[in-house]
């Protein structure tokens, strides 16, 4: 099984319903040679990838890389939305996940405890 659940999302789904009718009335546009249809299907495509943004920044998508298995399920939001994903396009382009000041240090999650072990994400690791 891979690490990686990239796209299994709520938000990515909706884009490709989307896509596929749009894909599915411009063929037909083609077809009829019917430029109305052909236009009205590329608006569709067009439109799929904002309604995929939009719910991508509201924490319908999920951002690359590995996640806990808790957070695998195609029905679970994301809780670091708000913060904007690092490397993320989209969050860039939503003014999410800027460079934080000099003046305040980024630091890491302490550890619970002496002892604690690194969380592991699959049976794989």
């Amino acid at each position: 099984m891979s690490l990686y659940d990239e796209g299994h999302t709520i938000a990515g789904w909706t884009g490709v319903g989307i896509v596929a009718v749009g894909g599915s009335v411009a063929g037909w546009g083609v077809c009829t040679a019917s430029l109305p249809l052909i236009l009205g299907g590329l608006a569709v495509v067009a439109s799929s990838a904002v309604v995929t943004w939009v719910l991508h920044l509201s924490g319908w998508g999920k951002p690359p890389g590995v996640r806990p298995r808790e957070q695998w399920g195609m029905r679970v939001r994301d809780t670091q939305a708000r913060e904007g994903h690092p490397g993320c396009v989209g969050c860039r382009l939503a003014g999410r996940g800027r460079r934080r000041h000099a003046t305040a240090p980024v630091t890491a999650a302490p550890l619970v405890g002496a002892d604690a072990e690194p969380v592991r994400l699959s049976p794989v690791e």
